[in-house]
């Protein structure tokens, strides 16, 4: 595989699962009273961010879905190695 065509099956593969995952997790650490400014030695901290990221699983779950059925994704660029 080329360099332009690795590039574009990476960019096609992971960039708007991670996108969606990293929108989802930081708009909740937003929401949640006190996460932003915990340190990171606190419960708090730790806590909202498994519920950010566990939030966000849900969330990209569907969206990893629809790219695989696309015939598209990271599990689906597989047979480029």
């Amino acid at each position: 595989v080329g360099v332009g065509k690795a590039v574009r099956l990476a960019l096609a593969a992971d960039t708007v699962s991670i996108v969606v995952m990293e929108i989802v997790d930081n708009a909740v650490m937003l929401v949640v009273p006190g996460a932003m400014a915990a340190g990171l030695l606190t419960w708090l901290f730790w806590g909202s961010l498994a519920f950010a990221l566990a939030v966000a699983f849900v969330v990209t779950t569907p969206v990893n879905k629809w790219i695989i059925g696309k015939g598209k994704g990271h599990a689906v660029v597989h047979g480029h190695h």
